[in-house]
């Protein structure tokens, strides 16, 4: 499989969306409120998921566990562990031993370099770092648009649509989206984790990320910045804050990153020559409280 648009599809339908009513995802707990009352609500899970590439070990994850190919796919992807032009023979999922492993035709980049690395936590690290770093340089991202419009629909669509946020709570969410439409939704108990799902069900199906859009809740850190860019997507969009090394690198590499978009309002603060303000705010509608997440008086 390449990277190249040339050879990507338009998105499968349909379209991945959270199931809140999975029996899998959440538990029901009891406790009390401030009141001394016994109350009892949902609460998502987490439980391991070690990933294999090959023979060789590489992590071992804490997940809510639903789209376990793609978050394997993903996350070897965003950490430059897998090439896009590296072949894919099997993705196996054993949900008893809680184990996913990647099979590829041939050893990959990434198993060559370990035995090559002192294997210590921090040497390992660092290399692998550096190797991130190294390919998002070469990166150049596509001309695209947003339109105003679009990111007003979109938002309103991402927080009226069916989630364990809304159900549980204690999740992130990442969206990718075409225009103004959200066509892959995922959710996890880090957003890392959703954003990777997203990645390996673009690579998994082959769609073009060029004229798409990213969506997290969660902060635009490097790690977002990063993993948005090498998945090829020109525009990331956040309803929460930014941080300095995040704007630095979408400014370097020329993405545009829109934060503390809600209601009305959003702040850009690389790439706005992308924006068009095709919207006419008086027909825009505030948030309402139920969207709003924990600590967002902030950057949360």
């Amino acid at each position: 499989m390449t990277n190249s648009a040339s050879s990507r599809a338009t998105p499968p339908a349909p379209v991945i969306l959270p199931n809140p009513d999975d029996p899998r995802l959440t538990e029901r707990v009891t406790g009390i409120d401030q009141t001394g009352a016994r109350v009892e609500i949902k609460v998502p899970v987490e439980r391991p998921l070690t990933l294999y590439l090959n023979a060789q070990e590489i992590v071992t994850m804490m997940t809510i566990g639903d789209y376990p190919e793609y978050l394997a796919l993903g996350y070897l992807l965003n950490q430059n562990m897998l090439k896009y032009d590296d072949v894919v023979t099997e993705v196996e999922h054993d949900d008893d031993l809680q184990v996913v492993v990647v099979r590829t035709e041939h050893h990959t980049n990434f198993e060559a370099k370990l035995k090559k690395r002192t294997q210590t936590s921090g040497c390992a690290q660092g290399t692998a770092f550096g190797d991130l770093m190294e390919a998002i340089e070469s990166i150049v991202l596509p001309q695209a648009e947003l339109r105003t419009s679009w990111l007003y629909q979109m938002t309103q669509t991402i927080n009226t649509m069916p989630s364990l946020y809304l159900e549980a709570g204690a999740i992130h969410g990442c969206a990718l989206c075409e225009q103004g439409t959200p066509v892959c939704y995922t959710e996890d108990v880090g957003r890392h984790n959703a954003v990777d799902k997203i990645a390996g069900w673009l690579y998994r199906h082959g769609v073009d990320p060029a004229d798409k859009i990213m969506y997290t809740t969660g902060r635009l850190t490097s790690e977002m910045v990063i993993k948005t860019v090498r998945m090829g997507i020109p525009i990331l969009v956040s309803r929460s804050g930014f941080t300095a090394w995040g704007v630095d690198l979408a400014r370097q590499v020329g993405l545009t990153l829109v934060g503390r978009a809600r209601g009305k309002r959003f702040i850009a603060l690389s790439g706005e020559k992308r924006i068009v303000y095709d919207q006419d705010l008086a027909y825009v509608e505030e948030e309402s409280a139920r969207h709003r997440r924990k600590g967002e008086g902030g950057d949360d």
